[in-house]
């Protein structure tokens, strides 16, 4: 199809409930129509592509269908047809953002004065009103203070902050919302099978979510991509689009936070070679960190986030790796360099790597982002010494007892001490100041907090603690010393105890053991 809004046009609803993803708006004019209430003047706001000019049309067939159906137009009338049609004299489209002068207000006046040549009701659909002149509004609310009894204004905008209060409180407001990205995406299949179009569910889930809820612009999106003739997957989408694989972001994400600056300048190098816009795949870059930060605050982050499971999990690892300074100095370099690339023309390439490698350092950064960053760092690092985590320095001072079993061969290196579970007669007692100690491990040591937060901790009738961990994590956490060292630190801390007294013992847990504090009261709640 040579014009791109013609697959649009084809499959643009033809009745209120064919409206996709503004049922609560459709019910509400459904039931007006059926009842004979019918308004002399409608507000409809929203986002572009979200069906505003659509459901003006849909309202306009239904007020002067000859046998409505609940509400809806029939479709099959005279009326209906030639509103379909566009050759209703009776029906007026106006953009404002080309009529916006006092005269064509006017114009519009004057045609008022006439009763409908074929219609029950002559109906002014005004589309962009916020695009009109201050002196055009002012002709305009003199006809919506009286207006005839066959006249009805459809009045659509995408800006209503812009309209003048008079103009809103003589209309009765609604508003269209973004659609979700299922609604469009059942949508995308239907017309592509009515089509004979090859279009996978990933591919169209790209199509949504590029669309940021507009079905108008998810269809023509949908026509771009059919035009190659080819299966529509999420790689043609992101190559028609114009936009970076998701993946590839988070890729570039890990590379930054482990300062790894060849991969960085090498990414560069491949979407200014691919003649890709910088400055987009800088907002995509935004937009992923903007997703790393609600994982990062939100528990409940997955409802707030248009994403796969597959890329949540990515999104999750990402979180896991960052504290929240480190976001922070990250997106101030990344939104004050968006501007920058902006402005830019010829040495977009040198604004991004410049950024790319600040990020990587923050040393190379002067603002407060980046001296939170750093005090971070170093807080993070006396927290360890505090804790009892030795430096390499200290490390080397330590002179280990040798054991009479590995004396004989002084070639083969002592492995860290694992104290084996004691045989424990007595009913163990859960501690009750494991989530203080799990939070202080973030902090001092972040890479064995999330094993930790899953962990069971005992104390024993002797006085020891019992960590019990998946059977992965064991050998991680309890044979590393500075791990150890860490966890007798924090515990000694919040018994008010020398580390030196601590004794922490590390075991597997049993197949169905509680994992936390929180699953053992919802257990008990159960039962």
């Amino acid at each position: 199809m040579s014009d791109y809004r013609a697959l649009y046009r084809k499959w643009r609803p033809v009745d209120f409930d064919d409206v996709s993803g503004q049922r609560a708006t459709t019910d509400i004019l459904k039931y007006e129509v059926a009842s004979g209430k019918i308004s002399h003047a409608y507000l409809f706001c929203g986002s572009r592509g979200t069906g505003k000019t659509s459901c003006a049309k849909i309202l306009a067939k239904a007020v002067n269908c000859l046998s409505p159906r609940n509400g809806n137009p029939c479709n099959e009338c005279s009326a209906c047809r030639s509103i379909d049609a566009g050759v209703a004299t009776d029906v007026i489209e106006m953009d404002a953002a080309s009529n916006n002068g006092v005269g064509n207000v006017r114009d519009m006046k004057d045609e008022i004065a006439f009763t409908p040549a074929e219609l029950k009701y002559r109906v002014y659909i005004i589309d962009e009103v916020h695009m009109m002149s201050g002196s055009a509004f002012n002709a305009l609310l003199k006809t919506l203070e009286e207006p005839p009894s066959y006249v009805v204004f459809i009045l659509a905008t995408t800006e209503f902050n812009k309209l003048p209060t008079t103009i809103v409180s003589r209309c009765q407001r609604f508003d269209f919302r973004r659609m979700t990205t299922d609604v469009i995406v059942e949508r995308l299949m239907k017309i592509s099978r009515a089509e004979g179009i090859d279009l996978t569910e990933e591919g169209a889930g790209v199509i949504a979510r590029a669309a940021e809820g507009g079905m108008r612009d998810a269809v023509s999106l949908l026509e771009l991509c059919a035009g190659s003739g080819k299966t529509i997957d999420a790689e043609l989408v992101f190559a028609t689009v114009g936009r970076g694989n998701r993946s590839d972001t988070y890729s570039l994400i890990g590379k930054i936070i482990d300062s790894d600056y060849s991969a960085v300048y090498s990414a560069v190098s491949n979407i200014v070679m691919l003649g890709s816009d910088l400055s987009v795949f800088w907002q995509e870059l935004l937009d992923a960190y903007r997703d790393i930060m609600v994982v990062k605050s939100a528990s409940d982050s997955k409802n707030y986030l248009d994403l796969t499971d597959a890329e949540y999990q990515e999104l999750t690892a990402l979180a896991s790796r960052c504290t929240m300074a480190k976001l922070l100095y990250h997106t101030s370099v990344l939104e004050s360099t968006l501007s920058d690339l902006q402005r830019a023309r010829e040495s977009k390439r040198s604004v991004a790597e410049i950024a790319l490698t600040r990020m990587c350092d923050a040393k190379m950064g002067t603002s407060a982002e980046a001296m939170l960053l750093r005090i971070e760092e170093l807080e993070k690092t006396v927290s360890r010494l505090k804790f009892g985590a030795v430096s390499n320095a200290q490390a080397k001072e330590v002179k280990p007892e040798p054991k009479e079993t590995k004396a004989s061969n002084p070639n083969v290196s002592a492995a860290p001490e694992r104290v084996a579970a004691p045989d424990i007669k007595a009913e163990p007692k859960s501690y009750s100041k494991w989530g203080r100690v799990v939070a202080a491990v973030e902090t001092a040591k972040p890479s064995i907090h999330s094993p930790l937060s899953k962990a069971v901790a005992l104390v024993c009738p002797d006085g020891s603690f019992l960590i019990k961990l998946d059977a992965f994590f064991v050998r991680i956490v309890g044979d590393n010393r500075e791990n150890i060292a860490i966890l007798k630190g924090i515990i000694g801390e919040c018994e008010n105890k020398s580390p030196d007294e601590i004794v922490i013992n590390v075991a597997p847990k049993t197949q169905g053991e509680i994992a936390t504090l929180a699953d053992e009261i919802e257990n008990a709640l159960k039962n």
